[in-house]
């Protein structure tokens, strides 16, 4: 789907207004962000989607069939772990909420499921997604297997061979992955072809698998990722004696993790946040994902946010290490919190990821998704800002199974470096 330039140029990221939690709950949008911008075939099945939606936030059954799911199935809640050597190394409490515990070894399986169940309820039995880094694909694959429902998942060229193991295991659940050859081959233009997909096929029902895509998509998952700060609360509570951290960590591409992190402390002052996003070789550099920073208003896949693009409106192609960062906009709900200054944002580039997961394997025995290592790399960035009573907790958002490949490259390369 194309994108359509916003004539504001070059939007100021700062302003006045104070922070109004994740939406209006009504048209979709957080501050200038969001909306729902889709081909008028699609008006009829969003508006479905968005009552039905609604329907079953708030009922019981529905809740209790997804907490079944999430408990038996999931294998949630996922540990709240006080990672010892590495807060000694930063002189502060830092506690990692293991979302690369879960079935499937990612966050993504919360959304995944509670889409699925949503479709059941709707009547649809075909299932169409996105992926990047495969995560989410896997996630609905393994969703779709466990009801018994067909699956298509779409995923850039370039994603199908960095991520082959992920690409492997959504075959072998029963889905159709679909290559996709248009662009550079990445997230974007995986979500461009599910939409098309979507579009000439109705009665699919289209798991997207991150906040961003036309309302209600961008509260609908953050709704179902929420679990993680609900647990993080209780967590808390239960080790330390109070369910709020003084600071939040998680990293952002459309920024699915990081709004289920968030998502119960937006409106707790007392908690400061910050999101790190994809750097790739440097935001001076051209090649980069570093949205928040360079990106300006416009629109792309369905929603109103900040994307990476050149005067003419037309997309600046993105890039990282991580195909689940590399992505050229930002979920509406992140580009606001980021301009309203509920968040801050640091654009990581692909080394310090990658020093980053070298040092918590090192120091935890814990091998994160290269996603997860750009929100570790943060600690670096904030260290001298710490006290030593503080309590930091960062979301590992998964496991770096994956990317062992890219791991073991760069490490063996760093090891020849440390030789010379």
């Amino acid at each position: 789907m194309g994108n359509f330039k916003n004539t504001e140029k070059n939007e100021k990221r700062s302003d006045n207004s104070s922070f109004k939690g994740l939406g209006d709950g009504e048209t979709g949008y957080y501050g200038i962000f969001g909306g729902a911008y889709i081909p008028e075939i699609l008006h009829g099945i969003v508006n479905d989607l968005t009552e039905a939606f609604y329907k079953i936030k708030n009922d019981p059954t529905f809740k209790e069939e997804y907490y079944y799911l999430l408990k038996n199935y999931v294998g949630r809640p996922s540990p709240l772990y006080f990672a010892n050597r590495l807060s000694q190394e930063y002189g502060t409490k830092i506690y990692l909420k293991r979302e690369d515990l879960n079935h499937t070894g990612a966050h993504k399986i919360n959304n995944s499921l509670g889409q699925i169940l949503l479709a059941k309820r709707m009547g649809k039995t075909k299932i169409i997604a996105e992926t990047g880094a495969g995560q989410h694909g896997v996630a609905t694959a393994t969703a779709c297997a466990l009801m018994g429902m067909e699956c298509i998942v779409f995923m850039g060229k370039t994603d199908v061979e960095r991520q082959f193991l992920n690409v492997q295991k959504i075959r072998m659940l029963g889905a159709k992955v679909e290559p996709v050859l248009s662009g550079n081959m990445t997230l974007k233009d995986a979500t461009n072809e599910a939409i098309r997909y979507w579009c000439s096929n109705p009665d699919s029902f289209y798991i997207i698998g991150s906040t961003v895509g036309p309302h209600p998509y961008p509260e609908m998952v953050a709704f179902f990722q929420s679990v993680i700060s609900e647990e993080i609360k209780e967590q808390l509570q239960e080790q330390i004696g109070r369910d709020y951290p003084d600071l939040l960590i998680a990293c952002v591409g459309g920024g699915s993790n990081a709004a289920g992190t968030y998502y119960h402390y937006l409106e707790d002052e007392r908690v400061k946040i910050i999101s790190a996003e994809a750097g790739g070789k440097g935001i001076e550099t051209g090649e980069t994902a570093a949205t928040i920073h360079l990106g300006t208003v416009g629109i792309i896949h369905g929603s109103k946010t900040l994307l990476m693009q050149d005067e003419d409106g037309q997309i600046t192609e993105p890039y990282s290490i991580s195909a689940g960062l590399d992505y050229p906009g930002i979920g509406p709900m992140h580009a606001h919190f980021a301009k309203t200054g509920r968040t801050k944002v640091y654009a990581i580039n692909d080394d310090e990821a990658l020093e980053a997961a070298f040092e918590l394997t090192r120091l935890e025995g814990i091998i994160p998704a290269i996603e997860s290592a750009h929100a570790l790399a943060i600690l670096k960035k904030e260290k001298g800002n710490f006290k030593s009573d503080d309590i930091v907790v960062l979301t590992v958002s998964g496991r770096g199974d994956k990317d062992m490949e890219t791991y073991s490259r760069h490490f063996d390369s760093s090891k020849q470096n440390d030789k010379k």
